[in-house]
C-alpha cells in the first residue's frame, strides 16, 4: 500500500467514527463534555487526510498520527474517569465541586438551565461491555498506527 492510500484509510476511519458518534447522538445518546473533546482530533485527521489526497507528505502522516493519538488519549482518559480510576473535570463529573450550586430540579430532565447535563463519569456500556470512550480509545489507537505506518512508508 502507498503512503497516500494508508492516509486515506486512516482518515476514512475518523470519518466513520465521527459519523457514528453523530448517528448515536441523533438516536438519543447525548454526549458529555469529554465525548465532545474526542471529536475534535477526528475532525483534524479528516482535514489532514483531505490534504493528503493532493500532497501525501510524511509530515501530514505524522500530523495525522498526532491527531489520532490525541483522541485515543482522550478516550483512554475518559475511560479511566468512567471507571473512577482518576478524577475527571469537575464540570462534568459527579464530584461535589462540579455540581455545587445545582439543586435537584437542575438535574431532572427539563429542570433548570442544565437540562442537557451528561456526566462524564457515568459508566454506560455500549457494545460488548465497552463504553463509547473505550471504543474510541481502541479504534483511534488503531488509526494512529495506520497513520504511523503511512509516515514510514515510501511515497
Amino acid at each position: 500500500m502507498t503512503r497516500q492510500s494508508l492516509m486515506l484509510i486512516a482518515a476514512a476511519g475518523s470519518v466513520a467514527l465521527l459519523l457514528g458518534a453523530y448517528f448515536f447522538q441523533a438516536l438519543g445518546w447525548a454526549p458529555c463534555t469529554m465525548c465532545l473533546w474526542q471529536r475534535w482530533p477526528h475532525g483534524a485527521a479528516i482535514i489532514i487526510g483531505a490534504i493528503a489526497v493532493f500532497v501525501p507528505l510524511k509530515i501530514l502522516a505524522l500530523l495525522g498520527t498526532a491527531a489520532a493519538a490525541t483522541t485515543a488519549g482522550l478516550g483512554a482518559f475518559h475511560s479511566g474517569v468512567e471507571l473512577k480510576w482518576w478524577d475527571g473535570p469537575a464540570t462534568c463529573t459527579n464530584s461535589d465541586a462540579g455540581l455545587s450550586g445545582l439543586d435537584a430540579a437542575d438535574l431532572l430532565p427539563g429542570g433548570g438551565d442544565n437540562s442537557g447535563l451528561v456526566l462524564c463519569d457515568t459508566l454506560t456500556p455500549f457494545f460488548l461491555g465497552l463504553t463509547m470512550a473505550n471504543w474510541n480509545f481502541l479504534l483511534s489507537a488503531g488509526l494512529a498506527l495506520i497513520w504511523l505506518a503511512a509516515a514510514f512508508r515510501r511515497a
